[in-house]
């Protein structure tokens, strides 16, 4: 498969900054319809990310979101190759990679975007390999 990452990923990229409140980032994400929010310097490096799960716990409207990002931020070139975003999302039970090219966000890539292959069928999964002649009459 040689689908890299900038063939799927968003690139209209919704960002914010840390001192920015949750329910800031609320309006945010219902308004551009998201579910994951970087936060970015304003270099526009990423520094932290909240998702939707991030929101549905117990936290006051007027906290600051820098007090409830994640700032272990997993990223992803844009020149990689799919397989990996899957393999990451996979392995740290996430949903939302955010995409970089030279430590600036240019995109993410959820796991919605990933399941495009499928749909699309970009991917098509290859038939399990028949046992050969010999090994057939061994088991008989």
């Amino acid at each position: 498969m040689n689908v890299k990452i900038e063939d799927l990923m968003v690139t209209s990229v919704v960002t914010t900054h840390k001192h920015q409140t949750v329910r800031q980032a609320k309006d945010i994400m219902q308004r551009n319809g998201i579910h994951s929010l970087p936060i970015v310097t304003e270099n526009n490096e990423v520094e932290g990310i909240i998702t939707t799960k991030d929101l549905v716990e117990d936290i006051s409207d007027d906290t600051q979101i820098r007090h409830i990002m994640t700032t272990k931020i997993l990223s992803i070139p844009k020149y990689s190759d799919v397989h990996i975003a899957a393999r990451i999302m996979r392995n740290h039970h996430i949903h939302h990679l955010v995409v970089t090219h030279e430590k600036q966000i240019v995109g993410v890539l959820s796991a919605f975007d990933l399941l495009k292959l499928i749909e699309k069928h970009r991917y098509i999964a290859k038939n399990a390999p028949t046992p050969n002649k010999k090994a057939r009459k061994k088991q008989f």
